[in-house]
């Protein structure tokens, strides 16, 4: 075949699926050899039962003769409007390597303006999981990663940040519990906003610097106060993290995804770094969702904040696999 983006009998048509039935079975049974992960079908049903994975976010491009050649599963929560997360891009197996960023950059536009359409203010980030942490050692996983990454960019996910998936599991040593720190709810979220203006000076997160210089310091704390309270964790689970003499220390939001307990939110002012207190709200985060029967707590940090990740060494969490996250530049 030969992919072309202009209009035309040979061009690949780009839809998203109508609904259950053959046309989807034909997008979930898609062949694709490459070494990244990709969504079972089985998964995709389940969720889609629960509204993570619907028709209007399931794409594909087909072929004039009617065989699947890419597809592009997004994903949103439950209520989500629009979706969050591209979670699988993939294309056939008959796709040659030369074509495969083309293809996959125009299926990405035709859902990003489909989801604009519906109202949408941004499109969702590409999250392309679960790579091994020595994935660029591997020709195949870097033949696999690289033509994703340039139908990301093509299609205006510019951004591009690798970060590590950590995960902490019963059978895994529990932190000690916090000595130096007092741990207590705080119900006011102008007070959690001011803590988490606090600790995001100096923060070495990726996401959190290009939010600040494109929207200011304080409505990245509004976004990311917002996007924990949409979140399926509770509200209630947050804490303010004092010294005994009742000075800031930092603040611990643990959360859930639909999936799992994760660690979410934690951080430290910045003259009290250094002093151990980061391993202290880590610790106090990771005893809750233990004692709240959590099977695992999962947690990630970007790749170049070596000192979180050290942090969640020190815990016991293990790393379980490396992230690339594409997104559009913050407006």
């Amino acid at each position: 075949m030969t992919f072309t983006s202009s209009a035309s009998s040979t061009a690949p048509r780009l839809s998203a699926v109508s609904g259950p039935g053959a046309e989807l079975d034909q997008i979930l049974d898609l062949t694709c050899a490459e070494p990244v992960w990709r969504l079972p079908a089985d998964a995709y049903r389940e969720e889609a039962a629960q509204r993570q994975y619907r028709p209007e976010w399931t794409w594909a491009a087909w072929s004039p003769d009617g065989r699947v050649l890419a597809r592009a599963l997004w994903w949103g929560q439950s209520d989500s409007a629009h979706p969050i997360a591209l979670d699988c891009l993939a294309v056939a197996d008959e796709v040659p390597a030369a074509e495969r960023a083309a293809l996959g950059a125009a299926l990405l536009d035709a859902g990003h303006q489909a989801f604009r359409a519906t109202g949408a203010e941004a499109p969702p980030l590409y999250n392309l999981m679960k790579l091994p942490g020595a994935w660029r050692d591997d020709p195949a996983h870097v033949a696999a990663v690289t033509w994703r990454q340039e139908a990301a960019r093509r299609a205006g996910l510019t951004v591009e940040v690798e970060r590590l998936q950590f995960e902490w599991t019963p059978q895994d040593p529990l932190p000690a519990e916090p000595e130096h720190l007092v741990f207590t709810p705080e119900p006011d979220d102008e007070v959690l906003l001011r803590a988490m203006l606090r600790v995001a000076e100096g923060t070495l997160d990726a996401h959190t610097l290009e939010s600040e210089a494109a929207t200011g310091p304080e409505a990245t704390a509004r976004e990311s106060l917002q996007f924990y309270l949409d979140r399926p964790g509770k509200r209630e689970w947050w804490r303010l993290a004092h010294t005994p003499d009742g000075t800031l220390a930092g603040l611990a939001i643990p959360s859930a995804t639909p999936y799992s307990r994760n660690v979410g939110y934690l951080g430290v002012v910045p003259e009290l770094r250094g002093r151990g207190h980061v391993s202290e709200i880590l610790a106090a985060i990771t005893r809750f969702q233990a004692a709240e029967g959590a099977e695992r707590v999962t947690a990630t940090t970007d790749l170049g904040n070596r000192p979180m990740a050290a942090a969640f060494t020190r815990a016991g969490y293990r790393t379980t696999e490396t992230r690339l996250i594409f997104s559009a530049p913050v407006a």
